[in-house]
């Protein structure tokens, strides 16, 4: 846990900080700041958990720094220290929960008390939300949606040890195992286009609710929508199911599904069904054909039940797998992944030499994906593919990049590469026009509102976000450079101008000119007044 302690008087700041054994209390970091507003920069910049704050400080009180807390984290634990007992004090920092009020100079028994408690009160509350029962629950809250995305990374392939599947499968409550199964794909007819822009996924449900119904004392039913629209059905006999006919049952309740949805939400359907095959090993190849035949056999017809034939084979039909296997290309470049993007591309290669070696059209499907994602990444990125790729660019035009799987491999590999180069490149000067824009703007109003929220809300980023940029771009952090900044304004402000102390606090920020003589003091050593009559006098 982290604690930040708070208090204009830095003496109490630096004792409180270094000077107390925190760690037995698994205090792992402690943050200090001098003024409230210090302090909600921190808390911008670090997950803070516990504040002791002193109650009097100049520009903003504990009980305002308080409130402005609650604003950003209900859950933060805030601790009043005070030099005064005042009760209307106490009920402020009560009315915005502070969990303790102490009265200044607490002892090392009441304060660590105090945070104790915080510590103890965060263990309990976090653990309740991260509890096994409350993970369940949500768990269970979001088991559709769960179910749905693993019947489809399975439906595209995505590999998995038999471990693994029976782990997914117990921890989503699927009553399926390894073993027969039996897939149908299901297409919506045109009845149903009435309600694709209102209530389209209801009628989805619907329908999948009545297959449930109607497979339920066959087989097991794990139901999606995929990519190209049908409703996916995975059927995995029961125990108990009769045995004979197997085949003509599961064509016979695919008929009364049909027969169902017509009377009831008055639509009709085509269903395509494939023969019994080994789940999971064999589902990504069985979905693929039974694809293919409603393209193939069924195409624009209505209303038909199709089973595949008994005797063809499931074989791969003559496709790349690698180059369309989850995660796609383009969803590795979009997340900035280019190692991945680089594995896949080898085993995409790997591929072509060990199944496609003498195809030129398999060259060239793979070329075509290849090129067409990169085209599509730098479009996204705010950039021309030729301006990334310069003379590459005239290999892909050309075509002579697809000519052989080796010319291929280099080209893609070698682009891919420039790719990340650009990216990269953008990225720095992207950094640059952010650093730039936040300097100027604290240049030109460093006399107002400069804080780390006002400075995002400037240029459309999260707090935390724009921190670690700028700590990227410059290797200073914003508040370093702020009262940096104001620093350097106020000791030029001193040495060439007759302004008196108050104005030039004023003119840098400090509505106090009392906070802002102790601040200059503590970075020059001297109090601006003596600051500059040395300079005079040198």
């Amino acid at each position: 846990m982290q604690l930040l302690i708070v208090d204009d008087e830095a003496h109490w700041a630096d004792n409180l900080s270094m000077n107390k054994p925190w760690h037995k209390l698994g205090i792992e970091q402690v943050h200090k700041a001098y003024s409230a507003r210090e302090a909600l920069e921190l808390i911008e910049l670090h997950p803070i958990d516990i504040v002791i704050s002193d109650i009097l400080m100049p520009e903003m009180t504990g009980i305002e720094l308080i409130e402005a807390i609650r604003e950003r984290d209900k859950r933060m634990k805030c601790i009043i220290l005070s030099g005064h007992s005042d009760f209307e004090y106490a009920k402020e920092a009560i009315r915005h929960q502070a969990l303790q009020y102490l009265l200044k100079p607490p002892t090392d028994e009441e304060l660590l008390a105090a945070v104790g408690l915080a510590v103890d009160q965060l263990k309990a509350e976090w653990a309740s939300i991260s509890s096994f029962e409350r993970t369940q629950f949500t768990l269970r809250e979001n088991l559709p949606l769960l179910r749905g995305r693993l019947l489809l990374d399975a439906l595209h392939g995505e590999r998995l040890s038999e471990e693994e599947w029976e782990r997914k499968l117990d921890t989503y409550s699927l009553p399926f195992r390894s073993g027969e199964g039996q897939l149908l794909l299901v297409r919506m007819e045109e009845e149903f286009g009435q309600y694709r822009h209102n209530g389209q996924h209801l009628m989805e449900y619907a329908v999948m609710n009545i297959a449930e119904e109607i497979f339920v004392d066959y087989a097991q039913v794990w139901s999606v929508k995929e990519e190209h629209g049908y409703l996916a059905f995975l059927l995995q006999p029961k125990a108990d199911a009769s045995i004979p006919g197997k085949d003509k049952q599961v064509e016979k309740l695919a008929v009364q599904l049909q027969t169902k949805v017509k009377q009831f939400l008055k639509g009709s359907l085509s269903v395509v069904m494939t023969e019994r095959f080994r789940f999971p090993s064999q589902l990504a190849d069985v979905y693929r054909q039974a694809a293919a035949s409603f393209r193939r056999f069924v195409g624009e017809e209505r209303e038909f039940v199709m089973r595949l034939g008994e005797r063809e084979p499931y074989r791969s039909p003559g496709t790349l797998d690698a180059i369309h296997s989850p995660p796609g290309l383009i969803q590795l470049l979009e997340a900035g992944r280019f190692e991945s993007a680089e594995d896949k591309l080898n085993s995409v290669f790997a591929e072509l030499e060990a199944n496609w070696s003498d195809s030129w059209e398999h060259c060239m499907e793979a070329g075509f994906l290849i090129a067409s994602a990169f085209a599509h990444f730098a479009h996204r990125s705010g950039r021309a593919l030729g301006e990334l790729l310069g003379g590459d660019m005239e290999l892909l035009q050309s075509g002579e990049a697809f000519a052989t799987i080796a010319k291929l491999r280099s080209w893609s590999l070698l682009a891919l590469g420039k790719l990340k180069a650009g990216t990269e490149t953008d990225m720095n000067d992207v950094r640059s026009q952010y650093v730039k824009k936040i300097q100027e703007y604290a240049e030109k109003n460093l006399h107002e509102d400069v804080s780390l929220r006002t400075l995002a809300d400037h240029v459309n980023l999260h707090t935390t976000h724009l921190s670690k940029i700028y700590k990227l771009e410059t290797g200073e952090g914003i508040s370093d450079y702020i009262a940096r900044l104001r620093m350097d304004r106020a000791s030029f402000m001193l040495r060439h101008t007759d302004k008196k102390v108050y104005e030039i606090s004023a003119e840098i920020g400090y509505l106090d000119p009392a906070y802002f003589i102790k601040v200059f003091k503590k970075q020059f050593g001297v109090t601006p007044q003596e600051y500059r009559e040395q300079g005079l006098t040198t």
